[in-house]
């Protein structure tokens, strides 16, 4: 199942030691099999308030996320962002081809059945 590594970056600064971080994180990205999706361009916000940008990147599972945020490559250029970005970042599992929202519906419902009723 896929992955993500989902940045929100909320203030960014065009610093050299930025541009040294893009110039490497793909490299340390690869042994991985991480592909970015999504790179900073300006959101067309159509619900509620967006400050920034965001960076999605695609990992095959959820253990290559872990193991490319951990790994010494990417450790070493790290501070190249976090020093010049303020920002957050997750990892988180995508959901199959199967999915189903309903099905999740109905879980829910059942979940909040077993619960009883819920006060307004």
């Amino acid at each position: 199942m896929p992955a993500y590594g989902f940045a929100h970056l909320r203030s960014r600064r065009n610093h050299l030691e930025v541009i040294e971080y893009l110039e490497s994180i793909q490299a340390t990205l690869d042994p991985f099999a991480g592909r970015f999706v999504i790179h900073g361009p300006p959101a067309e916000v159509v619900e509620g308030e967006w400050p920034g940008s965001m960076v999605l990147i695609e990992f095959p599972g959820l253990a290559e996320a872990r193991a490319w945020y951990g790994s010494p490559a990417y450790r070493a250029i790290l501070r190249l962002r976090t020093e010049h970005i303020e920002g957050d970042l997750l990892l988180i599992e995508g959901v199959g081809p199967d999915y189903d929202p309903a099905e999740r519906a109905r879980t829910l419902r059942a979940e909040a059945g077993a619960a009883g009723p819920s006060a307004p």
